[in-house]
């Protein structure tokens, strides 16, 4: 066979497999896989940001005399917890995982929801600016973790229906492919409810 005839025949291959990865879904997985994994990152990010707020707020906290110290210990400790968890790839297709990882978050949010609540009952501390400040940036931090959580749940939603719909799951089998894990029902009616957390006016 010449030259040009192996060319032609070995493009022709290459367009028949393009072609057949295209129609069998390999390439929206691609998308909706990137798609999952940036939607990830970001519910991490706002988790981050919320544990990165939480030293200054009990800081702050620390320096009102007489503070039920049974709450601030509550919020160190759901922090520790929160931010020891560790976050692996694998997270994504292990539901038991990503639950484990909802509960701690889950704790460390009513801790905080305890502690804004408990704070209004010390005058000084509601008139402290930088504690004001810091409510103001816990309240933003709270619904970006719920529009960051919503993200991903659409994502993985899209992502799984994707995996087990024919003719797309034959080739989720052969590229390894795996239904990713999601909050469970009750974490995303969660997550479709307003922050329950009491900021103060």
């Amino acid at each position: 066979m010449n030259p040009l005839a192996t060319r032609a025949t070995a493009w022709l291959a290459t367009a028949v497999l393009a072609l057949s990865l295209t129609g069998c879904g390999y390439n929206d997985f691609q998308r909706l896989d990137e798609q999952t994994r940036s939607a990830w990152s970001e519910v991490l990010n706002q988790y981050q940001r919320r544990a990165d707020l939480v030293p200054n707020i009990v800081a702050t906290v620390k320096g009102e005399a007489n503070f039920e110290q049974e709450t601030l210990t509550k919020v160190i400790e759901a922090r520790a917890k929160a931010t020891s968890f560790q976050i692996t790839p694998e997270v994504l297709t292990n539901p038991q995982a990503l639950q484990q990882f909802q509960a701690m978050q889950g704790q460390l949010s009513s801790a905080l929801s305890r502690l804004m609540v408990v704070s209004e009952q010390y005058p000084n501390l509601k008139a402290n600016q930088g504690f004001s400040d810091l409510r103001v940036q816990l309240e933003g931090t709270e619904n970006r973790i719920t529009v960051a959580r919503n993200r991903f749940i659409q994502a993985v939603q899209e992502y799984n229906v994707l995996a087990r719909s024919f003719p797309s799951n034959l080739t989720a089998k052969v590229f390894g492919y795996e239904a990713k894990a999601n909050f469970t029902v009750a974490n995303e009616a969660a997550v479709s409810a307003p922050p329950k957390v009491d900021f103060g006016k």
